[in-house]
């Protein structure tokens, strides 16, 4: 039978890739090192598989179709917006795990869109290449599904419904026949302002009250944050605390740990790392 076994919380900060030496040494050293932590933290789980909940940047579905929510359902490439260091290539698959998610959500009230083929933003690539390549470059066989929420450009899937389906693909994942061992990784925020004359601000205040929810697992807490609050103190980008809260949803019961946490206005956000251990 198949299984959650665990999951993370991440950035996934672009600016890392573009600007590498931006901030002080130390720093960037310790961000670094918290992906690698996460990456040997994950190994230890022993996934067969990786759901990564990532944001919408318009970059993938454009104006033409906002999902409020999607799964990849077949092939994965990646990423579409290649960087220096994120070279795009294939990224393994759990195909059938991923088909049966969307089958068992449709089924339960959570209509998915579906793509059969998808080529994702960094958003998924990230910690893909991260925290997910070093468990198949060490010999495990580990497919990667990509699931999207609309946290990165409105009109925003609500936070409580973001909780739920990640609750919802707990439950799928519970209903799998097949022995698959499963993580979750939320990947975005905290903090920062994207394309606004604010770009650059890190509102440590606002991360460590969204860390202190993910500590506790508190998901009724994330879910009760407004819009309005999120946009000012989080900026547009802490909208992507909807793929955290998601991740929690499919995490209840979690113990949360942080990883590692800094503000870093050179890489306009602030970065924090999380563990969710099942009790």
């Amino acid at each position: 039978m198949a299984k959650v076994v665990g999951g993370f919380l991440v950035p996934h900060d672009p600016v890392m890739f573009v600007a590498p030496d931006a901030p002080k040494q130390e720093v960037r050293d310790r961000m670094w090192k918290a992906f690698d932590t996460c990456a040997e933290r994950l190994a230890e789980l022993r996934p067969t598989s990786v759901v990564i909940v990532g944001a919408d940047h318009y970059m993938l579905f454009g104006t033409n179709c906002l999902p409020s929510f999607l799964i990849g359902t077949g092939d994965v490439d990646g990423p579409l917006d290649a960087l220096p260091g994120l070279k795009r290539g294939v990224i393994p698959d759990s195909a059938p795990l991923a088909q049966h998610i969307a089958e068992h959500g449709l089924a339960n009230g959570y209509d998915w869109a579906v793509a059969r083929a998808l080529t994702v933003d960094h958003s998924v690539s990230i910690p893909n290449q991260l925290i997910v390549q070093p468990l198949r470059e060490a010999g495990a066989r580990v497919g990667t599904i990509p699931v999207y929420l609309a946290a990165g450009v409105d009109p925003y899937i609500r936070l409580t419904r973001a909780v739920s389906l990640g609750r919802a693909i707990r439950e799928a994942v519970d209903a799998w026949p097949d022995d698959e061992r499963v993580a979750v990784i939320g990947s975005g925020g905290i903090s920062h302002w994207v394309g606004t004359a604010d770009m650059g601000r890190v509102n440590e205040a606002f991360d460590r009250e969204i860390l202190d929810y993910a500590t506790s697992c508190d998901v009724d807490a994330i879910a009760r944050l407004s819009d309005e609050y999120i946009l000012k103190n989080g900026g547009n980008g802490g909208m992507e605390i909807r793929n955290w809260a998601c991740a929690m949803g499919a995490l209840a019961g979690a113990r949360g740990e942080v990883i590692d946490y800094a503000p870093v206005p050179e890489w306009v956000t602030g970065l924090g790392f999380v563990q969710l251990h099942l009790q």
